[in-house]
C-alpha cells in the first residue's frame, strides 16, 4: 500500500486557522501556535457572552418597564408584573419594554386594563 502524507491537510487547516485569526494584533494573526490560542480563548468568552448578553437584555427591559410603570402611577416593577399575571396577560418583558419605549399609548392601554 502507498505511503499517504498529510501536508496537503496539515497546510488546507493550517491556512484555515489563519484565515480565521485574520486581523488579530501582532503574532496571533501570523503565527499559527499564537492564532490557535487566541482563537480558543475568543471561543470561549464568545460561549460565556452569548449567555450574558440575554441577561443584560432582560435587566435593559426591567429598567425600562419600571421606568414607564411608575409614570403610569403604579408603584413598582414587580408589584406591576405580578398583577399582569393575575389577570392572564401571556406578553413577555421583551414585547412590553418595546411597546413602553416605541407605542407608549399601546402600553397605556395595557396599564389601563390593570387594576393599580
Amino acid at each position: 500500500m502507498t505511503r499517504i502524507k498529510g501536508g496537503i491537510m496539515a497546510l488546507k487547516r493550517k491556512k484555515n486557522m489563519l484565515e480565521r485569526a485574520k486581523g488579530y494584533r501582532g503574532l496571533r494573526s501570523k503565527k499559527l501556535n499564537y492564532a490557535h490560542e487566541a482563537l480558543m480563548r475568543a471561543g470561549r468568552y464568545a460561549f460565556a457572552h452569548r449567555r450574558d448578553k440575554k441577561t443584560a437584555f432582560r435587566q435593559l427591559w426591567i429598567v425600562r418597564l419600571n421606568a414607564a410603570v411608575r409614570e403610569h402611577g403604579h408603584k413598582s416593577y414587580s408589584s406591576f408584573i405580578a398583577k399582569l399575571k393575575k389577570t392572564g396577560f401571556e406578553l413577555d418583558r421583551k414585547v412590553l419594554a418595546e411597546f413602553a419605549s416605541e407605542r407608549p399609548e399601546v402600553f397605556a392601554r395595557i396599564i389601563k386594563q390593570i387594576p393599580a
